[in-house]
């Protein structure tokens, strides 16, 4: 047998990084086919990635631009998962390629940047 052949072993994957929920107003937009813009918000957000609700189905490897409505975080990304919301649409797990710019945090306490 090869090395990587045979049955699938269970394996727990953890983060890298924190998440930190957040729910910033951004506008994604398809490349190639998919190409109109959304306005839409983020769920959760790391230096790595972020969790955004979208109201069309999203394909796995899908690339797309996401920046953020106000600040200057901007990104390509990589759609790693697309799951059904029961109505509210979909939930997409996005992995930025090319990040740019900062995420900004304001509130109570001093801001917090996660770039």
């Amino acid at each position: 047998m090869r090395f990587g052949m045979g049955v699938p072993k269970s394996v727990s994957v953890r983060r890298c990084e924190t998440r930190v929920p957040m729910e910033v107003g951004v506008q994604i937009s398809g490349r190639e086919t998919v190409g109109a813009v959304e306005t839409t918000f983020t769920e959760n957000v790391s230096a790595r990635g972020a969790r955004v609700f979208s109201s069309r189905r999203w394909k796995a490897n899908d690339r797309l631009t996401i920046a953020t409505l106000t600040g200057s975080f901007q990104a390509l990304a990589r759609v790693a998962y697309c799951q059904t919301v029961p109505e509210s649409g979909f939930a997409v797990g996005l992995e930025f390629l090319d990040p740019r710019g900062n995420w900004i945090v304001t509130s109570a306490a001093p801001s917090a940047v996660i770039a």
